[in-house]
């Protein structure tokens, strides 16, 4: 479903080997958050999905788990930025910003996609489920 919807949105996606759903629960663990359902499903039918000039549009599940971790423990970063805690990092826009579902209490509650503004430190709504960040993303309407 994931692959053939990407698929009709742009020939230069490039998938990969489904996930492992034992990396998936370990990621899940180490974040302390279970992914959400079209996140995890996605990864289901490829573990990553890179788009033109191999811009993120889904990271592998191992760098998602590690950037996360990394955004929230380092600890530069709790002296630059506001705390990571309540963003899922899943992709980026290439530029340095960063694609992700807001957290609440340690649960993804809605399935709204923001983007963080690595040079503002703003978290701004972008689209308000995956399925449509993709379709707008990779269409254009949505421009970072």
């Amino acid at each position: 479903m994931w692959r053939d919807r990407i698929k009709s949105l742009t020939a230069k996606a490039k998938f990969f080997a489904p996930a492992n759903a034992g990396a998936v629960a370990l990621a899940e663990e180490a974040l302390g958050v279970r992914l959400p359902a079209d996140l995890a499903a996605v990864l289901k039918e490829s573990n990553g999905v890179s788009g033109e000039y191999g811009l993120g549009l889904l990271w592998p599940i191992e760098r998602i788990k590690e950037d996360n971790q990394r955004f929230r423990s380092l600890p530069d970063f709790k002296d630059l930025y506001m705390p990571f805690d309540s963003l899922l990092f899943f992709g980026d826009a290439g530029n340095g910003d960063q694609f992700a579902f807001t957290v609440l209490q340690g649960e993804v509650r809605r399935g709204d996609i923001f983007v963080w503004d690595h040079e503002t430190d703003s978290r701004t709504w972008v689209a308000p489920s995956l399925g449509t960040f993709y379709d707008w993303w990779l269409t254009g309407k949505l421009k970072i």
